[in-house]
């Protein structure tokens, strides 16, 4: 691949017309682009040239976009950003839950789906990283430099938002943040309004940590603002 590109972004949509428009959009904003329509050549081209993002449909024929994600998710820590026609939130909250980190409702605009790409690429993910020891909360330790959190001694597996969520809330523990807050810091401008989306992440994060919801020993809701850290 060229050395000058800036990532390589699978596109998975049996719509070969809508996924062509989207990898010339990528093209020209200096990614490659590879398409396909099947779920199953989706995984193996995931496994084969390990992107840096997938764009994946959620209602392709066959093996369906939250299966596709699912087994992404057992072996790359990519970016996924679901694609959905359906205004049924619980198929976005499906997935979500399988480890998407963002989504993008059809019809769409082709450029604010790339803006949204490069928005994700653009996440501050190891500010001040070198410098920065492990934080510790409880039997939780975050380390950013390593992008790794641990639970115990045992590693726990996030997603690159769940990731980016943890750092960014332990940056500064005794800050509530706000759902709004937090999609600008961790999705940019071009993440949209739906904060929604910060809620569906906690709750990932919080499954994964053991944390219970009624405790919060870790993530704690701020009523009427957000959340912050707890004291583990």
């Amino acid at each position: 691949m060229d050395a000058e590109r800036l990532g390589h972004v699978l596109v998975v949509d049996d719509e070969p017309v809508l996924a062509g428009v989207v990898a010339s959009y990528l093209d020209r904003a200096g990614f490659d682009a590879t398409i396909t329509g099947d779920g199953l050549e989706a995984v193996d081209l995931a496994r084969r040239i390990d992107p840096t993002v997938v764009i994946l449909d959620l209602g392709l024929p066959g093996l369906d976009g939250v299966e596709v994600c699912r087994r992404i998710r057992t072996f790359s820590d990519c970016y996924v950003i679901m694609l959905t026609a359906r205004t049924d939130e619980v198929d976005v909250l499906i997935g979500l839950s399988v480890g998407a980190d963002d989504y993008v409702t059809k019809p769409f605009s082709a450029r604010e789906l790339v803006a949204r790409v490069q928005a994700m690429l653009r996440r501050p993910r190891a500010r001040g990283a070198q410098a920065d020891p492990a934080r510790r909360f409880g039997e939780l330790t975050v380390d950013v430099a390593a992008r790794e959190a641990s639970l115990a001694g045992r590693l726990v597996d996030l997603t690159p938002t769940e990731f980016d969520l943890l750092a960014v809330l332990t940056e500064r523990p005794r800050l509530a943040f706000s759902r709004r807050r937090l999609i600008e810091t961790i999705w940019g401008e071009a993440g949209g309004g739906d904060q929604h989306l910060v809620d569906v992440h906690v709750a990932n994060l919080r499954r994964k940590l053991g944390d219970d919801p009624a405790r919060q020993r870790y993530i704690v809701t701020v009523r009427g603002v957000g959340y912050r850290m707890g004291a583990g």
